[in-house]
């Protein structure tokens, strides 16, 4: 079973950064396809960010490009999250997904998750 653990969200000020990790258990991280989702009250869970197996390629949801950047380091087994520029907008429960196989936004492609991480950005 792969498991999936999140850190590093917290309460920030707007215009603020936070960096989250994820990191995977297993030996075959690097197999997988990564994501970052988030999931605020009342809406449905989001796409923030998808990264191929070599970091090769990434996706972004267009409310975050420019102020997110997802990266992982395979050697580590961890997937990171660089929030810059936060927004009230931003706050949501961030989790991390891995898949076998997709290029897809849509959380009913990844395969497992974490358990989420709050992100809470204030005014």
């Amino acid at each position: 079973q792969v498991q999936l653990v999140e850190s590093g969200g917290g309460l920030v000020q707007a215009g603020g950064s936070l960096r989250l990790s994820c990191v995977a258990s297993g030996r075959t991280f690097s197999t997988y396809v990564m994501g970052w989702f988030r999931q605020a009250p009342g809406k449905e869970r989001d796409m923030v960010g998808l990264i191929s197996r070599s970091s090769s390629n990434t996706y972004y949801s267009d409310s975050v490009k420019g102020r997110f950047t997802i990266s992982r380091d395979n050697a580590k087994n961890t997937v990171y999250l660089q929030m810059n520029s936060l927004k009230p907008e931003d706050t949501a429960v961030y989790y991390c997904a891995a898949a076998y196989e997709t290029w897809s936004p849509r959380p009913e492609n990844f395969d497992y998750w974490g358990q989420g991480t709050q992100v809470t950005v204030s005014s």
